[in-house]
């Protein structure tokens, strides 16, 4: 079963943070990927750019919206994903229970996969 593992946390700039804040953040990242990875259960991860490099877009009534900024103004923000195969829910919160974020005071959501892509077609989750 593919789940999809949303990282929120609060965003800090790089000056805030400090470069040995940010080399370990990036250190524990690496990490917890290789960890996932020596399981057999990494699918794909990612670590976004800050919120405010974010291009929303929405369909009007008669055109389409381009806004600079995130979908929705908050303290926390998604700050990455992480998409893992694992054989239930259980075993998802286990391995989300080890991700960095939540010692950042972030959150991590659990989400199921519906459908995923192979070979560019829509393929139903197992």
């Amino acid at each position: 079963m593919r789940y999809t593992l949303l990282l929120h946390y609060s965003e800090a700039s790089p000056e805030s943070l400090g470069d040995e804040a940010i080399a370990e953040g990036m250190r524990r990242m690496a990490a917890y990927a290789a960890t996932l990875h020596d399981a057999g259960v990494l699918l794909g991860a990612e670590v976004l750019q800050p919120s405010e490099a974010t291009t929303t877009l929405r369909r009007g009534t008669d055109r389409l919206q381009v806004q600079d900024g995130p979908l929705v103004d908050a303290k926390e923000q998604l700050g990455g994903t992480i998409v893992i195969d694992v054989a239930d829910l259980d075993a998802a919160i286990e391995w989300a229970s080890q991700a960095p974020a939540l010692d950042w005071g972030g959150a991590v959501e659990v989400r199921p996969g519906a459908v995923h892509t192979v070979a560019g077609s829509w393929v139903p989750n197992r």
